[in-house]
């Protein structure tokens, strides 16, 4: 049945950025009728901006086959579901002055445009967790990347009593249930990087090599990609810029100039939203052509950009993509 959102966007969405709303879902679309998967990259402070309402059921109902994400929308999601009632709106964020900034950080409270993330209800809740996890994978001898550690504290319940949105709108938690393939490239910079750092150095994590990261994920990446494009196009599907987007889409001419596996095929689509000037000599600004002569796309990959605010653009895509 066609949703009022599809219908809406349907009629309106006919020209330029609105238009290529709706041809970037439709080419979703056939790329999951010919057997395709696939593979989103999430950068910016999309958790934070509550992403997981649209992308937890997008992950339920077999849209999305894996992603890359940013360190900062693993934990945020998590930090989202336990703290939710604790996070405070600033709306009026564009006239605070340089001791209004001061004062919300005297009360712990960690600003992302017009949100603010509480520390002790959020960050230091999900620290005391996954450090646990930390220590006790340490104690072992064993080793796991960042998104394994954030799945084992879901998983173990350790966090259920403190769930303060309904549980269907976390797409870690949707993501942990299915064991989603997951890359976070860059995770040293988010806030449990820097925390995995500082216990490192204090000595309660004795080996630093305890978090996987970088390489590793590389070297598995490579391995996914090559494995699954072998039953599976896999296209590729960019919210924002930066690493997220950057790290893997150049598995594929790693695959094929490095380890000279040219029988791998190149992303069978590709969609960025992105807001990010071409001209000022931007990688994530790249128009999707350029990519052919990085040999990440082909001549024929179905490729679309929407410059827009992926805030508003990515819910509406995916509510196309579940119209069916």
């Amino acid at each position: 049945m066609t949703t009022p959102i599809a219908t809406f966007a349907r009629h309106h969405f006919r020209h330029f950025n609105a238009a290529t709303i709706v041809d970037a879902a439709d080419g979703w679309h056939r790329l999951l009728d010919g057997g395709g998967q696939m593979f989103l990259t999430l950068a910016g402070a999309m958790s934070t901006a509550e992403i997981g309402l649209s992308l937890a059921e997008m992950i339920r109902r077999d849209k999305v086959h894996a992603i890359c994400c940013t360190g900062a929308n693993l934990e945020e999601d998590i930090f989202n579901l336990v703290a939710h009632d604790h996070y405070q709106r600033v709306p009026h964020y564009r006239d605070l002055t340089p001791a209004d900034e001061q004062a919300l950080l005297d009360r712990h409270m960690n600003r992302v445009t017009d949100t603010c993330i509480p520390e002790m209800e959020a960050m230091r809740r999900i620290e005391q967790a996954v450090l646990a996890e930390w220590v006790a994978a340490d104690t072992r001898g064993e080793r796991y990347f960042p998104h394994e550690f954030m799945y084992r504290i879901l998983r173990s319940g350790a966090l259920a009593s403190s769930y303060q949105i309904d549980p269907k709108d976390s797409w870690m938690l949707a993501a942990a249930e299915r064991n989603l393939p997951m890359w976070v490239p860059g995770w040293e910079d988010a806030t449990l990087g820097n925390m995995y750092a500082g216990h490192c150095i204090t000595g309660d994590v004795k080996n630093v090599h305890t978090v996987r990261t970088g390489i590793e994920y590389m070297m598995a990446l490579a391995e996914w990609y090559t494995r699954t494009s072998t039953e599976h196009g896999i296209g590729f599907f960019q919210i924002g810029g930066g690493i997220a987007g950057d790290f893997p889409i150049c598995v594929v001419p790693m695959l094929h100039q490095d380890l000279q596996r040219e029988h791998v095929p190149r992303w069978a689509y590709f969609c960025q939203i992105s807001d990010s000037t071409t001209s000022y000599g931007s990688y994530s600004g790249a128009v999707p052509n350029e990519k052919i002569t990085w040999g990440k796309l082909g001549v024929d990959t179905p490729k679309y950009i929407i410059e827009s605010d992926a805030s508003i653009v990515a819910p509406l895509v995916f509510a196309l993509v579940l119209d069916r």
